[in-house]
């Protein structure tokens, strides 16, 4: 209360032409009064931009609801990243949230080995070729403490046999690596490229068999939730969260696409790209709940379900900016032209030389 009584003397300072403007007002009030003056236009405009303001309040108020009905409705599936392989989410109409059971363990356990060795790029990388520089010896004698460690434990896990054998040579190879640097006391480029040939091979398999593990797991998942759901999975959403790096052939998707068909993507799958590898479920389902309701403000209005879709204004852009590259005698590059409601992969698709995956790369 305090506070409102605050703003409300400030306020009744500021408005100029106020009864207790016009009043004469005591000395300890001299350092916060006076008059303010405001242009025309500058209070219209502050007006006018007011309207976009209150727009996300109302529209904050109304997704709530919006969310409510959807999910009173329709069965929705989220697919979140995580370091543990993904986590997948059912939501059912009048039952609790479904938490998927998590990929097996063995997919952690081929990653981590996979990073281990990658991240030795990163402790070297700005140490090559500066053999006056010492400052990486104190990371490096850490993590080779933690690399022996995972050494000595590694017969313990649960991984199969073969699997096993050549995570042992990976970890060997790093530890062997660790100490000819830490010996020698520099990082000579040949050393550190040397390293990288010799971990490829052993690194593509370990990344080969955490893609089987992981999709084989939540193939089975899906596999059971479709039959679970029987007709109402022809209208359940299903999203998944991505940001840039795992946009192309993202795993998740990828495999909600192979139980949901062509037909739904871009309709009721759908990619959303975040800013970090980590969502929150209310963040995915906040961002799901506005594009289903944005279909239908577009739908309402322009009379298309999917015009909201896509960046309103891009369409007279495209046209502002092929008139003015013309202008100034460039020639516009633009994306082709694809319809709303678009069912193609919101990834890359235009195919080209060069290779596409590790197997590519031998």
């Amino acid at each position: 209360m305090k506070t409102r009584f605050g703003l409300a003397i400030a306020t009744a300072l500021m408005l100029g032409g106020s009864a207790a403007t016009a009043q004469t007002l005591p000395d300890y009030m001299a350092p916060i009064s006076g008059k303010t003056n405001a242009a025309p236009g500058e209070v219209a405009t502050r007006d006018v931009l007011a309207l976009n303001t209150a727009m996300f309040d109302l529209y904050g108020d109304a997704a709530k609801v919006f969310q409510k009905n959807i999910l009173d409705k329709h069965p929705v599936i989220l697919g979140l990243f995580s370091g543990a392989g993904g986590r997948l989410i059912l939501y059912r109409p009048g039952q609790p949230p479904l938490d998927a059971p998590q990929v097996p363990v063995v997919y952690q356990l081929l990653k981590s080995v996979g990073h281990s060795t990658m991240a030795l790029a990163e402790v070297v990388g700005p140490y090559v070729d500066n053999p006056d520089n010492k400052s990486w010896r104190g990371s490096m004698l850490a993590f080779r403490s933690r690399m022996q460690s995972a050494l000595d434990s590694l017969d313990a896990t649960p991984m199969q046999a073969d699997w096993r054998d050549n995570n042992r040579t990976i970890l060997k190879n790093n530890i062997a690596f660790m100490d000819e640097c830490l010996a020698s006391g520099v990082i000579p480029f040949a050393k550190l490229e040397a390293f990288g040939k010799q971990q490829a091979p052993f690194l593509a398999k370990n990344v080969a068999w955490a893609a089987q593990t992981q999709v084989a797991h939540w193939m089975g998942v899906l596999a059971d939730w479709k039959t679970q759901l029987g007709p109402d999975w022809e209208k359940t959403y299903a999203a998944s969260n991505t940001i840039y790096v795992a946009r192309q052939n993202n795993v998740i998707f990828s495999v909600l696409a192979q139980f949901f068909g062509p037909d739904a993507i871009n309709t009721r799958l759908l990619l959303i790209e975040t800013v970090s590898f980590t969502t929150t479920p209310a963040d995915m389902l906040e961002s799901l709940t506005r594009i289903i309701a944005d279909r239908s403000v577009g739908a309402l209005f322009f009379g298309n379900y999917h015009l909201m879709d896509y960046e309103l204004m891009g369409g007279d852009a495209r046209a502002a900016i092929i008139a003015e590259t013309g202008k100034r005698g460039m020639t516009p590059f633009l994306p082709p032209l694809v319809p709303f409601g678009s069912k193609q992969w919101p990834t890359l698709v235009t195919p080209g030389p060069g290779p596409a995956t590790i197997a590519d790369l031998k």
